[in-house]
C-alpha cells in the first residue's frame, strides 16, 4: 500500500489568491505600521504634557488595523481581481484621516460607544460591499432599462426634499443633524451621466457643419437635468457641489465623444455663470473679496483664510511635531482647513508627501478607467475620480489661498460622516469596475523566493 502524498497546496484557490494580492497586501502593512507610528507620536506628545495613560487610547487604531485585515482576508477569499494600489492609497489616508480627527479631539477616545471612532472602519466595510457586490460587471446594471431614468429622477428629488425639510446653518442647507444628504449626488449623478453618454456617445458626438453647435435634439434632456439640479443646489448654497459636478460632466462629454468642443463650449459657460452668480449673491462676493485681498478684512470673512496660512507658515519645511502644534488657532480645524493643520504640524514635507498619495490615489483611477473596455464603466470610474480629484483641488487651493473658498471638505480626511462614506461607496464603484481589467494589466507577478 502506497502512502498518501500530501496535496499540493500552491494549488489551493486561496493560496493562489492570496499570493496575487502580495503588493496589497505590503502597502497595508505598510499604512497600518506608519499610522502607527502617528498614534505613538501623538499618544507620546499627550503624555509629556502630562495626561496619564488609558486603555482605550490604541482603540482607535486596532480598529483601524483589525478592519484591513478584514478587508484584505476578504478579497482573498473572493478571489477579488481588483486594484491592489488603489487599496493600498486609500488605506493610507483613510488611516491618516482618522489619525487626524483623533488629534483634534473630535471623537472622544475615552468612551468606546462614541459613533465617530467607527466610521472608517464602517466606511471600509461599505467600501468592501460596494465593490465586491458589483464586481465582474454587474455594475453595468445600474443603467439598465429604465434605472437610468431613475438616477436623474432621484437626484433632483433629493436636493428638493433637502430644501423642503432642512435647516439653515452658516448659509447652507443641511438634513436632520447636519448632514449633507446631498454628498450622495455624487454617485447618483455621475452613475445617471455616464449611463446616458454611454447610450448616446455617437449623437453626441455628431455636432454636424457650419456654426459649431452640439445636436440639441439629443443633448436637451442632458442639459435640463443639469440646469434644474444647478438651479435647486445654487438655492441650497452648495456651490461647491456645482463645480464638482460639472466639472465631472465636461470631462465625461469629452472623453466620451471625443470632442473638444464640450470642453470649450462648457468653459465660456462656466466662466458667464460664475460672472452672473457673483453679480447676484452676495455671498460670493464677499468670499471673492476675502480672497484677492484678506488683509482688508483680517477679522471678518478673511479671519479663516488668514489664520489657515499663519498655522502654515509656523510649520515651516518639517513641521512642529505631530501633536505639538496649535491647531485650536485655525478655524474650522476639523473640516475645511484640516489641511491648515497638517501643514502646520507635518510641516511642508509632510503636506507634500500627502498630496503625493492623493495622486497616487488619482492616478490609479484614471488608470482604471484608460483600461476598462466597456463604455459605461470607463465613464464611471473617469467621472468618480474626476470628482475627487477635484474636490481635493478645491479645498487644498482655498486653504493655500490658490483659489476662493469653497466651504468643500477633504475626501478621507476632513471630519463628515456624510462625505466619508459617500467617498467610501465611490471607490468600491471603481474597484467593482477594475474587476473587469485584463488579468495582464491588473495582476502582478509575486516575488520569487530565494532558493536554498
Amino acid at each position: 500500500m502506497k502512502p498518501r502524498q500530501r496535496p499540493d497546496m500552491n494549488t489551493h484557490p486561496f493560496v493562489q489568491a492570496w499570493s496575487r494580492r502580495w503588493p496589497e497586501r505590503r502597502l497595508l502593512w505598510l499604512s497600518v505600521l506608519g499610522i502607527g507610528i502617528g498614534f505613538g507620536m501623538m499618544l507620546g506628545s499627550g503624555y509629556a504634557e502630562g495626561r496619564a495613560f488609558a486603555l482605550t487610547d490604541p482603540l482607535p487604531w486596532t480598529l483601524y488595523a483589525g478592519t484591513l485585515v478584514v478587508l484584505h482576508l476578504t478579497l482573498v477569499s473572493v478571489r477579488f481581481q481588483g486594484d491592489q494600489i488603489l487599496i493600498g492609497a486609500l488605506a493610507f489616508l483613510a488611516g491618516f484621516g482618522l489619525l487626524a480627527q483623533v488629534r483634534l479631539g473630535t471623537f472622544d477616545v475615552a468612551n468606546p460607544l462614541d459613533p465617530g471612532l467607527y466610521l472608517v472602519p464602517a466606511g471600509i466595510v461599505l467600501m468592501l460591499l460596494v465593490a465586491i457586490g458589483l464586481s465582474h460587471g454587474r455594475y453595468a446594471r445600474l443603467t439598465e432599462g429604465r434605472w437610468l431614468w431613475v438616477w436623474a429622477a432621484g437626484s433632483l428629488v433629493l436636493v428638493a426634499v433637502v430644501l423642503l425639510f432642512g435647516q439653515r446653518y452658516r448659509g447652507a442647507v443641511y438634513g436632520v443633524g447636519l448632514v449633507t444628504p446631498t454628498e450622495l449626488l455624487k454617485v447618483t449623478v455621475v452613475v445617471f451621466l455616464a449611463g446616458f453618454i454611454d447610450r448616446h456617445a455617437k449623437r453626441l458626438a455628431n455636432w454636424g457643419k457650419g456654426f459649431p453647435l452640439p445636436p440639441m435634439r439629443h443633448v436637451w434632456p442632458l442639459l435640463l437635468f443639469c440646469l434644474g439640479l444647478s438651479a435647486l443646489l445654487l438655492t441650497q448654497r452648495d456651490l461647491g457641489m456645482v463645480v464638482i459636478l460639472s466639472v465631472a460632466l465636461l470631462v465625461m462629454l469629452f472623453f466620451g465623444t471625443g470632442r473638444t468642443a464640450y470642453l470649450v463650449l462648457g468653459g465660456v459657460l462656466a466662466a458667464l455663470a460664475g460672472a452672473l452668480l457673483l453679480t447676484v449673491f452676495s455671498h460670493g462676493q464677499r468670499r471673492l473679496a476675502a480672497w484677492l485681498d484678506p488683509f482688508q478684512d483680517p477679522t471678518g470673512n478673511s479671519w479663516q483664510i488668514l489664520q489657515g496660512l499663519s498655522g502654515m507658515y509656523s510649520g515651516g519645511l518639517w513641521g512642529e511635531g505631530f501633536g505639538a502644534g496649535n491647531p485650536e488657532y485655525t478655524p474650522i480645524a476639523q473640516s475645511d482647513f484640516i489641511y491648515a493643520v497638517i501643514g502646520e504640524e507635518l510641516g511642508f514635507v509632510g503636506a507634500v508627501l500627502l498630496v503625493l498619495v492623493f495622486l497616487v490615489l488619482f492616478g490609479r483611477g484614471l488608470t482604471i478607467a484608460d483600461q476598462t473596455r466597456q463604455g459605461f464603466g470607463r465613464l464611471l470610474c473617469l467621472g468618480l475620480t474626476t470628482e475627487l480629484a477635484t474636490q481635493t483641488l478645491l479645498n487644498l487651493g482655498g486653504v493655500t489661498k490658490s483659489i476662493p473658498l469653497t466651504g468643500v471638505t477633504l475626501p478621507f480626511i476632513s471630519h463628515g460622516g456624510s462625505s466619508l462614506m459617500t467617498s467610501f461607496v465611490m471607490l468600491g464603484l471603481i474597484l467593482a469596475v477594475s474587476d473587469g481589467m485584463p488579468a495582464r494589466r491588473r495582476t502582478p507577478k509575486p516575488p520569487r523566493l530565494p532558493s536554498d
